[in-house]
């Protein structure tokens, strides 16, 4: 059947739009390709670089027309650089094929038995994936003579002298010596070592590295040893070429022969005898990478049979006998296809960012929160732009970056409405003062507006923590009739739901029950859950505790309020009119009457951290930085967001950054986590 000249146009279009997006993504991974591995000057994260590739394999897969052998996307890894002697590597030095999910995983089983025999028993081997340089160590009758870069997989860099300098590097191996030897591993630097090496630059006013690979790669690939020695640099072998009739059958039994020889070798491995069980090797190192010493991303599982290695081979690039599993990305590319206006329950109209469902931190997303009209302008975003979203834990992710060089010419320019797109309500721009400048907001400014209303009812449930009222539940019952408000919802009983199409008397006797549980609130959480502008949770809770009852805070003067610590008039003001309105006072009584009991809240009697203030940075390796912020709290601290000489504390975890840097200089009392755990 032949196509309509309206569908061959169509075709014509699409094909168009795809091949110039491939042209685009192949110029941008070159170009971060070669800031990276030949300038050793990343400017984006490895999320970020892994996220274009990930989008190209998965245009090529769909419009196989566009595959090109010869473009940069099957190039391992950067051209050597002039200034090093070249080598000619024996065997090519191979990149992995990377897997994001147990589903991908699974997919990859699935090809690898359909090309051996389907009922072959596959053993599998895990190891750790280390984020560092990889290279090539060359041994003749055991005696180290040469190592180089990996390069771009045929000809890398001879950096013997540099790798000399590094201790774990044996020079003469263990016998029995084999005439010719090549051990593969990576070259890396510790977190500690990074650590200390970026204070030292930022002293002495020099580029600071992004990442413990590329502060390996420059310690290398440069012409000074005594540099490398400087930076203690460490390696861990994980493979061997060049045996010849040597009895070993499988991949781990060449770990166990490196251990043998002198190398160092990572002990966290495993010999799997199914896929699930390096599912459970993969989830148990995952628990432990946050305080790993070195940096990792992922973990490499093999075919442990080195016959069946032979017999799978490689494809491109990749052994098919081997694949990374990459741990979730936090930050990931994506297209912004639109931009929409959510109205929160203030008023306020917040800018999403809309694209298609992109995996980040382990979840599929469609929709980033681009704050307001301000910070639309500050990243120059543009309907159509390519872009990095980062999501960190559960929140809703954010738009951190635009890719402007990914740029086609018909992107669109976003204006803010001028009425609400909810209630056709008209639209007013005010100053709001934030933390570190004042910037415009815009509002919907009908008070019967119906978002605000929806939000507000979100709002309040989720901070009574109401788990088993979801936002669709919360709809059904306005619709049916069932509330008006949220002080409604402590007056429903099971009968009222259980008749509900999709509820059954269960369901119904759950919702009744969690109502009933959560009806006792603190008073913090009751100031929180009122929406109550510029009074967020940590607001609530210094109102709570230096008022003690809802019936003192109505009551009090702006100077009362005023004179507390972290309120300021905007606030003040933003309360003292809250409770002088007669309407809110009128709801809260609602409450009240329906139910809902407000907890005095009392200043806690343990003060041991009164007067002192603490900085959290790093991962801290015994708690969770919410956590120790809790205990900080509630034995009377307070935790700030930035070192200060008011600080008293620093409590420093994995990987501390710049406010380990700035305590030092300012002689602050450093607290390991340990540290921090026996203090409290």
């Amino acid at each position: 059947m032949q196509k309509s000249d309206t569908e061959k146009k169509i075709q014509q279009r699409t094909s168009l739009a795809v091949s110039r997006r491939v042209q685009k993504l192949r110029d941008e991974i070159a170009r971060l390709r070669e800031a990276y591995h030949t300038k050793n000057a990343p400017n984006v994260t490895d999320d970020v670089y892994d996220s274009l590739n990930r989008e190209l394999r998965t245009l090529l897969v769909q419009y196989p027309e566009f595959v090109d052998e010869n473009s940069p996307e099957n190039r391992i890894a950067g051209r050597p650089l002039d200034k090093f002697e070249k080598v000619k590597h024996r065997e090519r030095m191979l990149s992995l094929n990377d897997v994001f999910d147990k589903e991908e995983l699974r997919a990859w089983e699935k090809r690898t038995k359909k090309l051996l025999n389907e009922n072959s028993k596959i053993g599998y081997f895990c190891e750790v994936k280390f984020d560092g340089l990889a290279v090539s160590l060359i041994y003749k009758n055991g005696k180290f003579i040469q190592g180089a870069t990996r390069g771009d997989g045929f000809v890398g860099e001879d950096i013997t002298q540099n790798l000399k300098t590094i201790n774990s590097i044996p020079i003469l191996l263990n016998e029995p010596h084999l005439p010719y030897l090549e051990v593969r591993g990576e070259a890396l630097m510790s977190k500690k070592t990074l650590l200390l090496l970026n204070s030292k630059n930022k002293k002495a006013e020099k580029q600071l590295f992004a990442n413990t690979r590329n502060a390996a790669a420059g310690s290398l690939r440069q012409l000074d040893p005594q540099l490398a020695l400087e930076r203690h640099l460490d390696f861990i072998a994980y493979d061997t070429f060049g045996l010849k009739n040597h009895s070993l059958n499988k991949h781990s039994d060449k770990h166990e022969m490196l251990r043998s020889l002198g190398f160092k070798v990572e002990k966290l491995e495993a010999k799997c005898n199914n896929l699930e069980e390096v599912i459970i090797f993969i989830r148990k190192f995952e628990k432990i990478r946050p305080d790993f010493p070195y940096g990792t991303d992922g973990i490499v599982v093999s075919v442990d049979s080195l016959d069946l290695q032979e017999v799978l081979g490689v494809i491109g690039k990749a052994p098919r006998y081997m694949v990374a599993f990459k741990y979730p990305a936090e930050k990931a590319t994506t297209i912004v296809q639109d931009i929409k206006i959510n109205v929160g329950r203030t008023g306020v109209l917040t800018p999403l960012a809309v694209f298609s469902p992109t995996l980040v931190a382990g979840s599929t997303v469609s929709k980033a929160t681009l704050h307001n009209l301000d910070q639309i302008e500050r990243l120059g975003l543009k309907i159509g732009d390519t872009v990095v979203i980062e999501k960190a834990g559960d929140v809703i992710p954010k738009v951190v970056e635009v890719l402007t060089k990914m740029r086609s010419g018909g992107e669109k320019k976003f204006v803010m409405p001028k009425i609400c797109p909810v209630c056709g309500g008209a639209v007013k721009k005010k100053n709001v003062a934030e933390k570190t400048d004042t910037s415009v907001a815009y509002y919907c400014i009908n008070p019967k507006c119906k978002a605000k209303d929806e939000r507000f009812l979100e709002h309040f449930i989720s901070v009574f923590e109401i788990y088993e009222l979801g936002p669709k539940i919360l709809k059904r019952f306005k619709d049916e009739g069932l509330i008006t408000d949220v002080a409604d919802i402590f007056t429903l009983k099971k009968e009222d739901i259980e008749l509900l199409p999709r509820f059954g008397e269960k369901s119904a006797e759950n919702i009744i029950r969690e109502i009933g549980i959560k009806r006792k609130v603190k008073l913090s959480k009751f100031l929180w859950a009122l929406g109550i502008l510029h009074v967020g949770e940590e607001t609530a809770r210094d109102l709570a505790i230096n008022f003690g009852t809802l019936e003192r805070l109505i009551k009090a003067n702006l100077d009362e309020m005023n004179e507390i610590e972290n309120i300021g008039i905007a606030v003040s003001k933003s309360l003292y009119n809250f409770f002088r309105d007669k309407n809110n006072l009128n709801f809260i009584k609602k409450l009240e009457k329906n139910g809902v009991i407000v907890l005095k809240e009392e200043k806690k009697k343990n003060n041991k951290f009164s007067r002192l203030t603490f900085v959290l940075t790093g991962a801290l390796s015994n708690m969770s930085r919410e956590i120790a912020k809790e205990k900080i709290i509630a034995l009377g601290g307070k935790v700030a967001g930035s070192v200060s000489k008011n600080t008293s504390y620093v409590v420093a975890g994995l990987e501390a950054g710049s406010k380990l840097t700035k305590a030092k200089s300012l002689g602050i009392k450093i607290l390991s986590g340990a540290e921090f755990l026996k203090m409290i």
